[in-house]
């Protein structure tokens, strides 16, 4: 598995196109954003080149969605802005040798039945498949926990599964986060081993405070050591350092 570093919860306390130089000067190869859409795709491409850096993952624009919004994916009536929103990250993505998106499903609005929600989630889907699979990109979906984004679409793993066999897409695959599977009550260990087949990414933080591995309680030790032995990805950090960015890399030295 290749090792990566989230440029949007880590290394905060710079502006983003400074991150990409401290990601280097801590031993990381591969980098991912969330959003990287402040900077201008020949700003990344400097950054990438100037520190010998791979960008491996980054969001479709989500809207709303981070300020406490519903989003795009999965709202109706938002099709045609989620449909710019995908060419947006697919013209980053091309141009920046990004082999994955992800799509961030969105919230129930609080005035919209759930159902339509979900079928226009699958339907963009979709969507994302065909234009993905075209550019050469792999889409995933991601599990969110709803503590942290209440009446988010696929907050658990048997939503997630329900969505893959809506859209009845190869293409799909799962973006598992180890965080978000525990606040929600899911055996973050049997859920990885059993989901392993359709995974296309996966991201860490520890439980449940969102901090570096070593703070919290989930296994590290073995999920790292099963996921060496049975995973060839990309695997990323991405949690919300408990001090300061430079100081919490001490599960890097014990685990890679």
């Amino acid at each position: 598995m290749k090792l990566a570093v989230n440029l949007s919860l880590i290394f905060t306390e710079v502006p983003l196109i400074e991150r990409f130089q401290l990601a280097k000067q801590h031993g990381f190869d591969h980098v991912e954003i969330q959003f990287p859409y402040e900077l201008s795709i020949p700003e990344i491409r400097d950054q990438l080149d100037q520190h010998h850096l791979s960008l491996c993952l980054i969001n479709v624009p989500a809207g709303d969605l981070m300020t406490g919004g519903n989003g795009l994916a999965g709202v109706p009536g938002q099709e045609l802005n989620y449909k710019h929103a995908l060419e947006k990250a697919i013209a980053y993505a091309k141009a920046l040798d990004v082999p994955r998106v992800n799509v961030l499903a969105g919230r129930q609005p609080q005035d919209a039945d759930l159902l339509p929600c979900l079928n226009t989630l699958a339907d963009n889907l979709k969507l994302t498949c065909l234009m993905c699979h075209d550019a050469g990109i792999e889409p995933v979906i991601e599990v969110i926990n709803g503590i942290d984004m209440p009446r988010f679409l696929l907050q658990n793993i048997a939503q997630a599964q329900e969505m893959r066999e809506a859209v009845q897409s190869p293409h799909l695959k799962l973006q598992f986060d180890f965080y978000h599977m525990a606040m929600m009550g899911e055996d973050v260990f049997d859920v990885l081993k059993e989901n392993i087949d359709w995974i296309g990414h996966i991201q860490f933080a520890d439980y449940p405070h969102r901090h570096e591995p070593l703070t919290g309680t989930l296994p590290f030790s073995d999920l790292f050591a099963w996921l060496k032995q049975h995973y060839t990805k990309f695997i990323a950090a991405e949690y919300k350092p408990e001090s300061v960015s430079s100081l919490s890399f001490e599960w890097k030295n014990k685990f890679f």
